[in-house]
């Protein structure tokens, strides 16, 4: 299948927002609105789906609601770039109801990350069209050190240069949602090179627990290709149940295809460390000759870079010289 990379943003361009997981309800009045002016400074329009609102027992909404929002965006003309509102569990429900052929005749940048990479991945393998793994709506609601995120938002889908993934100074954990004013920001201490090597292949990005959700199915596919796996999880999950799914991902047909692991940077309530980490990748043989590198700044904790999926990666990874470059298309 050929891979279709969406047009790149640019002023004046069309956002929408759609919930495809849970409720713009659960967000603030003032987070919305600090969102919305922040994506207006880039000269974009902001327009909302007809049932972002719609909230259920799930903190969602119906399949019915939650497919027609998407259909509309993709159909939309005037819509661009099409932005999830949060994260949640249950995009999966909408894998079945989703007319593919309408996404690859209106191939439009898709951008969210944590439970959105079960939707965006399913899109990818049904019709080649690339997706973003990036900051949600409610995410440029953040009011401090969101400067970061932009930037990597910019490079990725804004600019056409290469770029260099570089560690954030310092990161958070914290509920920002509860308390814009008191947040918690710690010192970062860079990544950990777990398996040294050097090489280039193609960026394919996954929420482990999203995996889980799509294999033996139809939408797990398109890793035929040598390529390298940027992988998370959320807070839910401890040392050991990370341990479970790494395991999970080594005894998929396709995993000979894996030639890197970039892991994610794990959150507090994750109980990870680096020493934790290491034994449970020396634990398995067949990552001993894995180049792994560790403590990468995208998925639950703040700032987060934003990457494309499909795009060439360049990796170095030793002691003396560690570095990410992104190719751009």
């Amino acid at each position: 299948m050929k891979t279709i990379y969406p047009p790149k943003l640019k002023k004046w361009d069309h956002i929408r927002v759609i919930a495809p997981a849970r409720s713009l309800s659960l967000l603030t009045k003032d987070a919305i609105n600090k969102a919305i002016k922040r994506l207006e400074k880039f000269w974009f329009t902001v327009s909302f789906g007809k049932h972002v609102y719609e909230i259920d027992d799930f903190l969602s909404s119906s399949i019915e609601s939650r497919i027609e929002d998407l259909h509309d965006a993709f159909k939309d003309t005037n819509v661009n770039w099409i932005l999830s509102v949060v994260w949640g569990y249950n995009s999966n429900q909408l894998l079945d109801y989703i007319d593919y052929q309408l996404i690859k005749d209106n191939p439009k940048i898709l951008c969210g990350f944590s439970d959105i990479t079960a939707l965006s991945n399913a899109i990818f393998t049904k019709t080649g069209v690339v997706w973003y793994s990036g900051p949600h709506f409610s995410s440029w609601g953040i009011k401090y050190w969101f400067d970061f995120s932009i930037d990597y938002f910019e490079k990725c889908c804004i600019k056409n240069k290469p770029y260099e993934l570089k560690p954030t100074e310092k990161r958070s954990d914290d509920e920002w949602y509860l308390d814009q004013e008191k947040r918690n920001f710690i010192e970062n201490d860079g990544y950990w090179i777990l398996n040294e090597w050097n090489a280039k292949w193609r960026l394919i990005g996954w929420h482990l627990p999203c995996i889980n959700s799509l294999q033996w199915t139809n939408y797990w596919g398109k890793h035929e290709k040598e390529s390298i796996y940027f992988i998370e999880i959320d807070e839910e999950f401890d040392p050991v149940l990370f341990d479970r799914w790494i395991q999970a991902l080594i005894q998929q047909n396709s995993f000979e295809n894996i030639k890197w692991l970039v892991i994610w940077r794990f959150q507090i309530k994750n109980n990870m460390t680096k020493k934790l980490l290491k034994k449970i990748i020396k634990s398995k043989k067949e990552l001993n000759y894995i180049p792994i590198i560790a403590n990468v700044d995208f998925g639950h904790t703040m700032p987060f870079i934003t990457y494309p999926i499909w795009w060439e990666v360049e990796i170095v990874a030793n002691k003396k010289n560690s570095t990410i470059n992104i190719f751009n298309h």
